[in-house]
């Protein structure tokens, strides 16, 4: 493979070879004052020749192999464009969330030192406003109206004549595809390297473990996976959503165009489809052409499982990609296995299990160290059944970080010429080979008895019935943390006074004092909204709430 070449944009030219006509991408706009919602749509044809015309305006402006750009664009029909536009013309493509705050974005920005950057007026205009920071920034292009800055905008680059003698770069698997940052949900964000190799197997993997066929419709709740669908054959509807806040998407804007395009597919995080779920249960919604539905992130609680299945095609699914950004996909389960056996399991603190690996990974539970673990023979393999660090290997696993590279020491361990990902998180394998997750290694709560971990602990308050989701946390110093339950009740659930209150912390200490794993927890305070990720609005920090538990407590 190495010596081939590989680029997932090959896979568009040859979708729109099979299927020029079929249409590659729907973008949702914002419904107007009678309700009707306007549609923007492109062929596969159409988004192949147009990247084809963004790429060879890219390399007209001068932009080399290698070099790197900022992609910041809005979802849709541009975004998907722009990202096989980069793919085709060797350039890396760095994405990063932007709901992380402007210091963190700058930051991130600044270490990945960027070539230029294609982007919306106003992150141009922070650009500008943070020159500085950006030396070897000089490729610029503007989707929209260009302001004060200068070089084209994209509808400058799609006014050109393609050139006669354009052909994509012919890129190996070992090249440079893309810079996508972690969501630093357990410290700074990093800047992870995907090369070729990565995507290429990405799609295969993904388009073979679900049985996914060309012609199917994907609604996209995940920008990226259209990239994915459309190397596919698949076609993409973009919804019209905030993606860095699915917990407050309008129901509605997800269920409407899955009804109007009879989608058969659709990826979201685990808040979306919680939202979207109850609507569909309060409102009698049922979704019959939906037959596979896709969820990752974070853990998918069984209450949200159990809604979708009863909304969906009889004879569908929802199945959760358990991965990392590092590392994706590397298992998966279905929710009829999930309901049907491991949720009971789950209810008693055996852990989430997330499923059998993908045919092309390797894994290995380890000892927990806290230092570099330089080469596999000096790690310590673990028995069955036994808490330990997950690692994993194989061709969709990442092999670096280019920002916050101190990182690299801690995370990947050398095996010849591979190396292995050290995911951060904390599991078992069961006598099936079934991996069970056991929460972060940076959560787990280290008391004088012993460690105690976050989401086998969680899941024995999680059983009240007026606690949406909780948080184990630990204050003081590791090895006499003092653990700490925080309980985010469901929002009607919420005790209105001081003496209800008591009664609901009084009934959840009982049930932490009546099974092992909880029952050294003496204190719970309450919460009314855990602060989560940027990117899936499911993964609680943690860590921000050792600091406000241990605040309440003084």
């Amino acid at each position: 493979m190495m010596d081939q070449v590989v680029n997932v944009g090959r896979r568009l030219a040859q979708t729109a070879q099979r299927n020029p006509a079929g249409i590659a991408v729907i973008q949702a706009g914002k419904p107007g004052i009678r309700g009707a919602r306007p549609y923007r749509q492109c062929t596969f044809q159409q988004l192949e020749d147009d990247s084809n015309l963004v790429a060879d305006g890219l390399r007209d402006m001068g932009v080399q192999p290698g070099m790197r750009l900022v992609l910041m664009v809005r979802p849709g029909i541009d975004f998907i464009s722009l990202v096989f536009a980069m793919l085709k013309a060797g350039v890396v493509c760095v994405l990063i969330d932007p709901g992380m705050g402007r210091a963190a974005l700058i930051r991130c920005l600044q270490e990945v030192a960027p070539d230029g950057f294609v982007a919306i007026p106003l992150a141009h205009t922070v650009r500008c406003l943070f020159r500085g920071r950006f030396p070897r920034s000089r490729f610029h292009v503007t989707v929209g109206r260009r302001w004060f800055w200068g070089g084209p905008t994209l509808t400058d680059l799609r006014q050109r004549k393609l050139s006669d003698d354009f052909q994509p770069m012919p890129t190996r698997a070992h090249d440079p595809a893309a810079i996508i940052f972690t969501t630093g949900s357990t410290g700074p964000p990093k800047g992870v390297l995907y090369r070729h190799g990565n995507f290429d197997c990405q799609v295969e993997e993904l388009r073979d473990f679900y049985a996914i066929q060309p012609g199917e419709i994907d609604l996209a709740g995940f920008p990226l996976f259209g990239l994915f669908n459309c190397a596919m054959g698949v076609t993409t509807i973009v919804p019209y959503m905030d993606p860095t806040r699915p917990a407050t998407v309008d129901p509605r804007n997800i269920i409407e165009p899955i009804r109007q395009w009879q989608v058969t597919q659709s990826f979201g995080s685990p808040a979306l489809w919680n939202v979207v779920g109850r609507y569909c249960e309060e409102h009698s919604i049922r979704l019959p052409t939906l037959k596979r539905v896709l969820s990752a992130g974070a853990p998918v609680p069984p209450h949200v499982l159990r809604r979708l299945k009863n909304v969906i095609h009889p004879d569908g699914d929802i199945h959760t990609p358990y991965g990392a950004t590092e590392s994706l996909p590397v298992a998966s389960i279905s929710a009829s296995e999930v309901l049907s056996e491991t949720a009971a399991r789950s209810q008693d603190g055996a852990g989430t299990c997330v499923g059998r690996r993908f045919p092309q990974i390797e894994w290995k539970i380890i000892q927990i160290e806290e230092g570099p673990i330089a080469t596999i023979d000096q790690a310590r393999p673990l028995p069955q059944g036994q808490i330990g660090e997950i690692i994993v290997q194989g061709p969709v696993v990442t092999t670096e970080y280019v920002t916050g590279t101190q990182a690299n020491a801690l995370h990947k361990i050398a095996d010849g010429d591979r190396f292995w990902h050290r995911i951060g998180d904390l599991g078992y394998l069961d006598e099936d080979d079934r991996l069970w997750f056991c929460g972060r290694k940076a959560h787990r709560v280290l008391t004088a008895n012993g460690p105690m971990y976050s989401v086998p602990c969680e899941a024995i308050l999680n059983n009240h019935e007026a606690v949406y989701r909780s948080a184990l946390v630990g204050v003081g110093t590791p090895g006499t943390h003092i653990p700490i339950f925080v309980v985010e009740p469901w929002p009607k659930r919420f005790p209105t006074n001081s003496q209800q209150r008591q009664q609901l912390v009084q009934e959840l200490r009982e049930l932490a004092s009546s099974h092992p794993l909880t029952r050294e927890v003496q204190t719970i305070l309450l919460h009314r909204s855990l602060p989560v990720d940027i990117r899936h609005n499911a993964k609680i920090s943690r860590e921000k709430l050792a600091v406000w538990a241990s605040k309440v407590i003084r």
